[in-house]
């Protein structure tokens, strides 16, 4: 595996706002193919062409499989199929991206973190159906000697992210000079991470990584959504109570934390953005410098919401 590989990027069903996103990157590094991750004459193809695959194509996002939990299980369960199944057939190496919420939450005074050991308990249509997709890579390591990886992270933020999602959501309301909306009491804790250090994670275990092995990815970003709007808001120069308290999420996990001892001492990883202050800082520079990428979307997602309460 070299790093003068070409990499090719697959957009489930259509080419979205999504494609914006590969602007810049070397042409002669990258091809784009749009195609659906459950079609296995498009998904064994391109996995055929290549010495490894990472699969990071998930919907993953949580209200969302809520309202419509069906395309959760078509995409990653059934999509997920369909990469082992190819990668069985071509021997291709394989890193699944999966997500902490696999294991459903912890207690807001709990002093644990997730682990590579902590049991499965997924809370929603979303965290169950990435649960099955990571039960699948380990049974076809075992049952067919793929060669695959597993990574669960926390979650994500950085620039790039559609407005659905909650940092995204909350920096582009304060431009927009409205208030921030915070799910039931505020007080439900996330561990972040850059997405920048979960490419660079994932990479390394890529790289370096134990076959048929789990590597848990986390930047000891443990905050409150209080806590994560509250900076937002002082970097606009507005108080910190300025927001909305609404409707909680169905069934809303209390806290995710994650130990990542094992990838950082067998592997020697560490993450770049070490204090979440100066990635917030980043990304919200990153959201005010491209509201031509992220409003054609705002308007449809707050009224989402706003049916709902939220």
């Amino acid at each position: 595996m070299t790093t003068s590989a070409t990499y090719y990027v697959a957009i489930v069903n259509s080419l979205g706002c999504e494609g914006e996103s590969l602007e810049g990157l070397p042409q002669d590094r990258v091809e784009l193919v749009v195609g659906d991750i459950v079609d296995g004459t498009v998904v064994d193809k391109l996995v055929s062409e290549h010495d490894a695959v990472v699969h990071f194509a998930a919907e993953s996002h949580n209200d969302n499989s809520l309202t419509e939990p069906g395309p959760f299980i078509q995409t990653n369960i059934v999509g997920t199929f369909q990469i082992l199944e190819a990668c069985r057939r071509h021997d291709t190496r394989l890193h699944h991206i999966s997500t902490d919420e696999v294991y459903g939450d912890l207690a807001l005074d709990d002093p644990q973190r997730f682990t590579e050991a902590t049991p499965y308990n997924p809370s929603s249509p979303y965290s169950a159906a990435k649960a099955g997709s990571d039960h699948l890579v380990r049974a076809w390591v075992r049952s067919f000697g793929v060669r695959a990886t597993i990574s669960n992270c926390s979650n994500n933020y950085g620039p790039w992210q559609h407005v659905e999602k909650f940092i995204p959501r909350q920096i582009t309301n304060v431009i927009d000079g409205e208030r921030p909306k915070v799910y039931g009491a505020g007080t439900n804790v996330r561990d972040w991470i850059h997405a920048e250090d979960h490419s660079s994670a994932v990479w390394t275990i890529l790289e370096r990584g134990r076959i048929g092995e789990t590597y848990l990815i986390g930047a000891d970003g443990e905050r409150t959504n209080l806590e994560v709007v509250g900076r937002i808001l002082e970097h606009f120069g507005r108080a910190a109570d300025d927001l909305d308290l609404v409707t909680d999420r169905a069934g809303h996990d209390l806290r995710y934390a994650i130990d990542s001892t094992k990838l950082r001492t067998e592997l020697g990883w560490a993450p770049t953005y070490d204090h979440f202050e100066e990635g917030l800082a980043r990304t919200i520079a990153w959201y005010q410098a491209h509201d031509d990428w992220w409003r054609p979307h705002k308007e449809a997602t707050e009224a989402f919401y706003a049916a709902k309460g939220q």
